[in-house]
């Protein structure tokens, strides 16, 4: 395994948004009978290294989440920023395409993706090209077992509006803070259910803004709501949405639905609850999810992979091809 190219992939701050350098780097420095470059639309690109016509194409993403953070080495493991997600995969992926190429194996490829970690931008202007094939295996970090089910998402913009007024005499005015706590309690207090394969729905508020002075009741409060859907509570969530009257107003800004993947007897398999570019490349009939690194490092400040883990994962990836 090349850990100085590693080291050099790691280099780079590809956080979302900033995919094309690394993508240009890549495409010059991986080795493959055939690569391509293909323009997401955004400004980012895609890259797709082809051994003959695959039959199975492994995939992973280049973008990583905000703040950038050089790489550490240690005897065992290596931090930073991508290190686990997702260029732990890149590696890890690259180096099984290198080993099957030597064992003079073909019907594979490597597709790396832009723009995951913001909305799959990369996978959504793949899945419009005239690519098909059997089998694909999306990198993620799930320590090296083969996800059995995924979490949907759904993503909302909400606005909340109130009435400004001097915050000395709150009663002749109306805060869109309140309103924002009125909403959230509420939401708090909404069981969902507990699905028997995905568990519990969940849900994270981000973007949260009222740009108000301390003195002044907020005429305004917006902010991001993103859930993480089961398979039990997917339409429930955007039903109760829906109802939710014209405070806060609602938009829906995308998702995907949870998803079951196919797994291989003999691999140790588990559900998840992090989202993928898989439910968005339906180009592929039959998709799995597998790669080396915790995802409870994962868009962490001490993110990282163990070097162990990144040699099981090309070994589980041959084994993965060789089986199919």
């Amino acid at each position: 395994m090349n850990l100085d190219l590693f080291k050099q992939l790691l280099s780079f701050d590809s956080t979302s948004g900033k995919e094309r350098e690394v993508a240009l780097w890549l495409y010059e420095t991986l080795s493959a009978p055939s690569k391509e470059l293909m323009e997401v639309g955004d400004g980012t690109l895609n890259l797709f290294l082809k051994w003959g016509e695959p039959k199975l194409v492994f995939c992973t993403h280049m973008d990583t989440v905000l703040p950038y953070i050089p790489p550490t080495f240690t005897a065992d493991a290596v931090h930073g920023r991508g290190s686990c997600d997702a260029k732990g995969q890149i590696l890890a992926m690259y180096s099984a395409c290198k080993e099957l190429e030597a064992r003079g194996k073909d019907g594979f490829g490597l597709l790396l993706l832009a723009g995951e970690e913001t909305g799959s931008w990369g996978a959504k202007a793949f899945a419009k090209t005239s690519f098909r094939a059997p089998y694909l295996i999306v990198g993620e970090p799930t320590g090296n077992k083969m996800v059995s089910a995924a979490k949907g998402t759904q993503s909302y913009e909400l606005c909340f509006t109130g009435k400004a007024f001097h915050s000395g005499y709150p009663e002749h005015g109306e805060s869109a803070v309140d309103a924002f706590v009125e909403f959230y309690n509420k939401l708090k207090a909404t069981d969902f259910g507990i699905d028997l394969e995905l568990g519990e729905t969940t849900w994270n508020i981000g973007k949260l803004c009222s740009d108000n002075p301390q003195n002044i009741l907020s005429p305004e409060l917006s902010c991001r709501l993103y859930f993480r859907t089961t398979f039990s509570s997917h339409k429930a969530v955007q039903e109760w949405m829906a109802a939710q009257g014209d405070n806060p107003k609602v938009k829906a800004i995308g998702g995907d639905t949870p998803s079951k993947y196919f797994t291989i007897n003999g691999f140790e398999a588990a559900p998840v609850a992090f989202g993928s570019d898989a439910p968005h490349l339906s180009n592929f009939e039959h998709k799995a999810i597998c790669g080396p690194g915790s995802i409870f490092t994962a868009h962490r400040p001490d993110e990282q992979v163990l070097l162990k883990d990144l040699e099981e994962a090309v070994n589980l990836y041959v084994k993965m091809f060789e089986g199919l």
